[in-house]
């Protein structure tokens, strides 16, 4: 009995620990707190009411898996972020850009705007700079057709961090790579499921964002007054958008040939034992095998060669403003920021996941997959993780680490191929993700020149219009079969 009891008051304070963790947490990242800085201060508030010491909870555990994460997923991280920048410096995204919003005009105004989000984001460059690069054309478009300015957000926030991010098959981006890493699946895995849920996301969002936008201007409501601050390029493009078009659709080509998700005969084949030479070195943090690395190569290779074209195209550009050198180190630099942003999230997240307090909450999620199945575990689970960490990299890669196997055990069990998992859990990442501490989130806004108390109600309401999506999903793979 008292063993007993020591043991739920340890929980019981583990809970409060961890919930005081996630709490401050969030309160300083919204208030502007750098998330490198505070979260490993606030990893070891988590371990308090555990039987772990702080200081090994911070080195042995919160560092461990800062590395893990920037071990794994840095690279795509460094050439996205080149890729993008030579993009956007040379005056390729602008013109692609440029091109979408005049083709629909201002009358589609807003379709315009999520459709040239979602063609740049699918092409590879980093979600952030869609957002800088897109913004000023949203602005002159929503000014063009007196659209409320508040709806800016929620437009932009649907083309970039939804279905061209984890839903369309093939996206380059990271939260369609890391699954792959965990189930050796390919960035083009559910095809069928991405395809049903892209048409989704655009439905809802487009829908919502024409009803606002119909109900604000009936109201009497137009773009209002705002001082647009310029975020990316100037609207006009000197580069023609057809070249322009070359290094994205390069992305997809040639990460589709590398990966090969077809079993193609002629597509790459990745020799099965590549690491084997590195065996003897025992390094810790080595692949199991080839599978486990094999996506991330691909979309690596890609992203560099199409590096070396967009440099090309844009040659002219670069050279009259800053050269190549100074944009390629800037990315460099930065990308160095954002994955440690990502990893902190993330290796605060594993810290929880690790604590006593956690471990009612992992045990109800694994029940319900051995009850109701792994794809609802998945969904839920993946939500859980995204709203904590306030990333959906980091939530998706927290609960991949933490339920993975387990939910590939299970999909096996049941003949569930694990292309569908890999599929359900990137679109669950971006369910619950722009909470109110989300850093993409608060860059956004920060971008449009526009505040929470502004723009917030309708990137709420896409939020949980996004949540259901996963679930749908599921309903469609059941009733269909159609992967």
């Amino acid at each position: 009995m008292l063993f007993y009891i020591i043991i739920q008051e340890e929980i019981s304070l583990a809970t409060i620990a961890m919930a005081a963790a996630l709490v401050g947490l969030m309160l300083c990242a919204y208030r502007g707190c750098s998330i490198i800085l505070v979260a490993p201060f606030f990893a070891v508030v988590a371990a308090l009411g555990s039987q772990h010491y702080g200081l090994p909870i911070f080195s042995e555990l919160y560092m461990t898996k800062l590395a893990e994460y920037v071990k794994t997923y840095y690279p795509i991280f460094l050439f996205g972020a080149v890729f993008a920048k030579l993009m956007e410096k040379g005056g390729l995204a602008s013109a692609v850009a440029a091109k979408i919003v005049s083709a629909l005009g201002e009358e589609r105004a807003i379709l315009a705007v999520i459709l040239g989000c979602g063609a740049l984001t699918y092409g590879g460059l980093s979600v952030f700079v869609v957002a800088f690069v897109m913004y000023p054309f949203g602005a002159v478009i929503f000014r063009q057709a007196d659209i409320p300015k508040r709806l800016l957000p929620a437009t932009l926030w649907i083309g970039i961090f939804s279905f061209a991010m984890v839903a369309l098959p093939g996206t380059p981006q990271i939260q369609n790579i890391i699954p792959a890493a965990y189930f050796e699946t390919s960035s083009w895995s559910g095809i069928g499921i991405g395809v049903f849920a892209t048409i989704l996301f655009m439905v809802m969002g487009w829908g919502w964002l024409t009803y606002r936008m119909n109900k604000l201007k009936g109201a009497g409501e137009g773009y209002g007054s705002h001082a647009d601050r310029q975020g990316g390029q100037s609207k006009s493009a000197t580069i023609d958008w057809r070249l322009a078009m070359v290094p994205l659709l390069m992305v997809v080509v040639i990460n589709v040939i590398l990966s090969n998700p077809f079993g193609w005969d002629w597509g790459f084949h990745w020799a099965e034992d590549m690491l084997e030479s590195l065996a003897g070195m025992k390094l810790s943090l080595i692949a199991a095998h080839i599978g486990k690395v094999s996506a991330i190569w691909s979309i690596s290779i890609a992203l560099i060669a199409s590096s070396v074209a967009a440099g090309w195209i844009g040659r002219k550009r670069l050279k009259a403003t800053d050269g190549f050198l100074k944009p390629i180190n800037f990315a460099a630099v930065s990308s160095g920021t954002a994955a440690l942003n990502v990893a902190s999230g993330f290796a605060f997240g594993c810290v929880l996941v690790a604590m006593p307090g956690f471990g009612p909450i992992k045990d109800a999620l694994l029940g319900l997959s051995a009850s109701s199945g792994p794809l609802l575990s998945a969904v839920l689970a993946t939500n859980i993780m995204c709203g904590i960490t306030g990333s959906a990299s980091g939530g998706l890669t927290i609960a991949l680490s933490a339920f993975g196997e387990q939910w590939a055990q299970a999909a096996i069990a049941q003949g569930i191929p694990l292309e569908v998992l890999h599929r359900i859990v990137a679109i669950a990442s971006v369910g619950i993700d722009p909470v109110p501490h989300c850093g993409a989130l608060v860059t956004l806004l920060a971008i449009c020149g526009l505040t929470h108390k502004q723009s917030y109600f309708d990137i709420v309401v896409l939020l949980f219009m996004k949540f259901t999506v996963p679930f749908l999903c599921i309903a469609f793979y059941m009733l269909t079969g159609i992967v």
